[in-house]
């Protein structure tokens, strides 16, 4: 069983930081690609940020310049620093980990980022 637990979320005005962290603990090796996702009231969920295990990264364009994904193998945990905050970023925030080797999605309960004055 994996089980990933989701921090950090919370009220931030526009133009602020927050990181959030995600520490995943069960049946998980540090091979598994580690990432963020991310819901808007009314839209999909879509990628916002992933991180291999060889710290290859990849970011949704909407926020490039200002999210840095990280990993701590050793942990098992992710992290996303989240700079200059806009309003479009509110969002609920999902933890993800992607088994390379079968495919395998195993994701958090989520946290609710709030960007607003």
């Amino acid at each position: 069983q994996v089980q990933l637990v989701e921090s950090g979320g919370g009220l931030v005005q526009p133009g602020g930081s927050l990181r959030l962290s995600c520490a995943a603990s069960g049946s998980i090796f540090s091979i598994y690609r580690m990432g963020w996702y991310r819901q808007a009231p009314g839209k999909q969920r879509e990628l916002v940020a992933v991180i291999t295990s060889g710290g290859t990264t990849n970011y949704a364009d909407s926020v490039k310049g200002r999210f840095t994904i990280s990993r701590d193998n050793a942990k098992n945990t992710v992290s996303l620093q989240m700079n200059s905050l806009e309003p479009e970023d509110t969002a609920v925030y999902y933890c993800n980990v992607r088994n390379n080797l079968s495919g395998t999605n195993y994701w958090g309960k989520g946290t609710l980022v709030t960007v607003s004055s």
